[in-house]
């Protein structure tokens, strides 16, 4: 079967000749519709974060089941399904609370599939437990692929502060990409807060505000924080969700953040943040979440299901892989590329 394949610094083949696997126990045969094409894979492959190599990759998947192992109850042939992204052991105790994004053992395994075992870019995917599948009914797997990050993630780091996002409230999206936009769609849905979108291009920006962003401002304008803090009054943001995670922007999120309010560090951008005590507003909970859980993912289906959310996605062959890795570098995909078998 046809994979594309990482075997190493900056090397990425799209091969034919991988075999397609069996499943046993609870393992699943998954036909792949759709694997969407994440920055995050641009780590793994540029600047070598993962150190294992020879596996397929693709951490955002979905498709219909064409063979289980002989221990599975519950699914059948045909059933459309996700793919939970992080492969946690199962048995510990984040595990048992579905969150294996935090497994106790994630220091001694690979992330998951297309994180150092074989994901979903490839004709099918062997997923090594039927826990780890999300049933999507009527959705289409192309369109729903990238829910398994580019939605999941911000879901869940919106989720740990629902609570301070009341209607007298503000929150700052740093980075309309493809998980910021589905951000804004999901702040949308669950509160009230004012959204203030922020990013280096006017399209992004007009992007933000057909999404729902009340506000934006250019985050290179050498005054962009007092744009934010003109809209904010003297209160500021009471969240700060940065999908950048370089150091302009981790700066910006420290001097629009409000007391007691919360730093969200979503972006892999390799930023650093020198601590001093008068560096934050007192009482900031400055927070790096890793993806979320599979129950969350349940309910981020929900949210797609009642058209709360979608995700512009570009549709690609898996013949094009590096062709959109580069697109992906140049910061020239709008959503989500997502490459179909």
């Amino acid at each position: 079967m046809k994979a594309v394949r990482f075997f190493g610094h900056k090397d990425v083949r799209v091969v034919d000749d991988v075999e397609k696997p069996e499943p046993k126990g609870d393992e699943v045969l998954l036909k792949i519709g759709g694997a969407g094409v994440c920055h995050s894979d641009l780590h793994v492959i540029d600047e070598g974060i993962m150190p294992i190599t020879g596996f397929t990759l693709g951490h955002e998947n979905a498709g219909w089941i064409e063979a289980l192992g002989p221990d599975i109850k519950g699914y059948k042939k045909g059933d459309a399904v996700l793919v939970y992204g992080p492969w946690g052991c199962g048995h510990c105790k984040p595990c048992q609370h579905s969150k294996e994004n935090y497994c106790d053992h994630q220091s001694e395994m690979p992330f998951g599939g297309g994180l150092g075992l074989n994901g979903g870019m490839a004709d099918y995917m062997l997923v090594p437990s039927s826990r780890l599948l999300v049933p999507i009914h009527d959705l289409d797997p192309v369109i729903a692929a990238p829910l398994t990050d580019a939605a999941l993630t911000p879901y869940s780091a919106i989720k740990r502060s629902l609570h301070k996002l009341m209607p007298d409230e503000y929150v700052v999206v740093i980075g309309v990409g493809g998980l910021g936009h589905v951000a804004i769609q999901i702040l949308k849905a669950m509160s009230s807060s004012t959204i203030i979108a922020c990013d280096i291009t006017s399209e992004k920006l007009a992007f933000a505000k057909e999404l729902g962003a009340t506000h934006t401002v250019n985050s290179t304008d050498k005054d962009a924080a007092e744009q934010i803090q003109k809209i904010t009054g003297i209160k500021k943001a009471k969240v700060v969700l940065d999908f950048v995670g370089a150091k302009p922007t981790i700066t910006l999120g420290t001097q629009v953040v409000s007391l007691d309010g919360d730093l969200t560090l979503v972006g892999l951008g390799g930023g650093v943040y020198e601590y001093t005590m008068m560096g934050l507003p007192f009482g900031v909970s400055m927070i790096n979440p890793y993806w979320g859980s599979r129950t969350e993912l349940i309910e981020v289906v929900g949210l797609a299901r009642q058209k709360k959310i979608h995700i512009e996605v570009e549709r690609y062959h898996l013949d094009q892989a590096n062709e959109v890795y580069d697109r992906l570098r140049q910061g020239k995909i709008k959503g989500r590329a997502v490459l179909i078998p």
